[in-house]
């Protein structure tokens, strides 16, 4: 690090396992304070200049489902020791595991499994949900040209708190280059969707479409009108027809 990374710090989840797998590094002025570390998960308290303090949680489950309810039972018990949910929390990384069919490739893959229904039920139990995001839906493929497979093992999930102290944050899946796994970028300052009532517009070649008037006669009339078939002009409801 003091090599490649000089002024950065850092720290990993190497005290739970001798594999580590998980390695988060930071830079002023972001601040970072660990909270608790297991061989698939490090959660830790991050605060960004003069904003407002969060919990994050980088996830890297494992590929056995026997240990990744290890993971979920671990989640469960951090959230209610460290009392997550107190505040904005958000948890990311790659849980190997899908929730629901159409997260996979496969058109073999189309109904629920237990592992599935597992994770969805956990997640349920954290309160916490997909953050919007934009990018591919496939997070994940196994790079085989004759047998290609993808799905969405990578997620960014966030809590109420969350929205509701950054309800401006949106996540990005990027490209994955030479990963297999592609990268999650995290915006806290994506501008929100502008309301507000658009122009009515209608397209004049409509009228000359066979079934026009019939259409218009029968949706008139639904709601209260009705349509002077002898001059093809409306009448307002109560007025009758000449």
């Amino acid at each position: 690090m003091s090599q490649i990374s000089p002024g950065w710090n850092y720290c990993s989840n190497h005290q739970s396992g001798p594999d580590g797998r998980i390695l988060l590094i930071w830079k002023s002025p972001a601040s970072v304070r660990l909270l608790n570390q297991s061989r698939q998960s490090l959660t830790c308290e991050v605060k960004i200049a003069n904003s407002q303090k969060f919990f994050f949680t980088a996830i890297y489950a494992s590929n056995e489902n026997e240990e990744r309810q290890d993971l979920c039972v671990d989640l469960l018990n951090i959230q209610a020791s460290l009392d997550l949910d107190s505040g904005p929390w958000v948890i990311g990384g790659n849980f190997n595991q899908i929730i629901h069919p159409a997260e996979h490739s496969s058109p073999a893959v189309n109904s629920l499994s237990l592992p599935m229904v597992s994770l969805k039920n956990v997640l349920t139990q954290l309160g916490l949900f997909d953050l919007r995001f934009t990018g591919l839906l496939f997070t994940w493929s196994n790079k085989s040209p004759s047998n290609p497979t993808s799905e969405k093992l990578d997620r960014l999930l966030v809590n109420y708190q969350w929205i509701s102290h950054f309800p401006n944050s949106q996540a990005a899946f990027l490209p994955p280059n030479i990963s297999d796994h592609c990268p999650c970028l995290l915006d806290l300052s994506i501008p929100l969707p502008i309301a507000g009532t658009r122009p009515f517009k209608f397209f004049n070649y409509l009228t000359k479409h066979h079934n026009f008037l019939n259409t218009l006669e029968v949706a008139w009339n639904q709601a209260g009108g009705g349509i002077d078939q002898s001059v093809g002009r409306t009448v307002p409801a109560g007025a009758g027809t000449a």
